[in-house]
């Protein structure tokens, strides 16, 4: 015999109250009625809950009770499945976008150096945690992405577009190989047919001729002094400006003038020696006065447990006139052009600048033979941008011995 609401709101006695077909009404001592369906599958019986009632309905119940004798009859456990969708569902909350990102994030830190971990979290927070970070990311659909980041686009930053994209695209594949998502559907957001053509610019650099009209400016330059020596070092020293912002008075042996950055501070991941010479070492002598008693040698001057800020040498060389003429990794540029124009060995220049040779043989003779000969190297730097800034226009040809 059926049930009626209106039987339903006078029972009161405690027990199974039968609705057929496995459906029942059970009303707890206490007076709690809750919905329940007995079944069979794989010869055992089993029991399913649709909630208590009023709050799920008489016909509520008849429709899950259907519903499950549907599964029942396409040898689906309604149970089971009911189970899986409920582990899916934890699953899913505990590995939105944001917090499998920064589990990523950690995984790859020993391949990043300080800056670049830095600009990568940045840019993910910025234009994708924000809006899609609290999301599972299981949830999250290719159109999503792709508006995203045609929304960076929109705003001038091609660049940065595409390389949000191609980290957003990373996380997806390291969630599947991980576990955290059973599958990447973000494979087909290829760059190329979802942002707009880009040409491709290098990076401003002041040419040779300009610098006796620099230095003097940058001797001059009455901001702030961290970024003043800053920037003098980093042209002096022919290293990135990352390197330079992140510098520890640990890698700093000033007797020795050597100057050693850490395999993990380097984008190409492995240890820099740099010669330092002695106007690189006076340079270090004064911030011995401003920043000695600190980890970092330029440290920010609002922030003082923290690096400069990743424009403020491009900031220094606008206020000084050069904006979108010269960046502070340009000099590395005009560095190498000048040094082979006169006529030092370019192994020694590539060596220098820290870039990878990709034959292991000649790697391993760079690296056991060329220090002498870049010691010689950058105080000749340091003397030619000496003479440089006092107007000498003559480049003597030098080479190392």
């Amino acid at each position: 015999m059926k049930l009626t609401d209106a039987q339903i709101r006078n029972l009161d006695t405690p027990g199974k109250h039968s609705d057929g077909f496995g459906l029942y009404l059970e009303i707890a001592p206490s007076g709690g009625k809750n919905w329940r369906m007995k079944y069979r599958f794989g010869g055992k019986e089993n029991r399913l809950s649709f909630g208590g009632y009023p709050g799920t309905s008489l016909n509520d119940a008849r429709d899950q009770a259907t519903a499950a004798r549907k599964l029942l009859k396409a040898g689906t456990d309604p149970g089971e499945l009911r189970r899986a969708e409920k582990a899916k569902a934890v699953h899913e909350a505990v590995n939105t976008f944001e917090a499998v990102a920064l589990d990523w994030m950690k995984h790859q830190a020993d391949r990043w150096d300080y800056d670049t971990a830095g600009r990568i979290r940045a840019s993910l927070e910025k234009d994708i945690f924000k809006t899609l970070g609290a999301r599972p990311m299981a949830s999250i659909k290719p159109g999503e992405i792709m508006n995203a980041v045609k929304g960076i686009e929109g705003r001038g930053a091609g660049d940065q577009a595409g390389r949000v994209l191609q980290r957003v695209k990373a996380v997806y594949r390291w969630a599947v190989i991980h576990e955290r998502i059973d599958s990447n559907p973000m494979l087909d957001l290829v760059p190329a047919e979802v942002l707009k053509p880009r040409t491709v610019q290098n990076r401003a650099a002041m040419a040779d001729r300009e610098l006796p009209d620099f230095l003097p400016k940058l001797a001059a330059y009455d901001g702030d002094p961290h970024t003043k020596h800053g920037l003098h070092f980093l042209i002096l020293t022919a290293t990135r400006p990352g390197e330079t912002r992140g510098a520890l008075w640990a890698e700093m042996n000033l007797d020795e003038a050597l100057w050693i950055i850490p395999a993990e501070r380097m984008k190409m991941r492995t240890e820099h020696r740099v010669p330092l010479s002695s106007q690189a070492v006076d340079i270090l002598r004064t911030m011995q006065r401003l920043s000695g008693g600190l980890p970092l040698v330029f440290p920010s001057p609002v922030y003082r447990s923290k690096p400069l800020s990743e424009n403020t040498f491009n900031l220094a060389l606008a206020r000084m006139g050069y904006k979108h003429t010269a960046t502070a990794h340009g000099f590395r540029a005009l560095f190498s052009t000048v040094a082979n124009e006169c006529g030092w060995n370019p192994d020694v220049i590539e060596r220098q600048l820290a870039h990878k040779e990709r034959n292991e043989i000649r790697a391993a003779y760079h690296r056991s033979t060329y220090l002498a000969d870049r010691v010689r190297l950058m105080q000749w730097w340091g003397d030619y941008l000496d003479g440089r800034k006092a107007g000498n226009v003559v480049k003597m040809p030098q080479r190392a011995a």
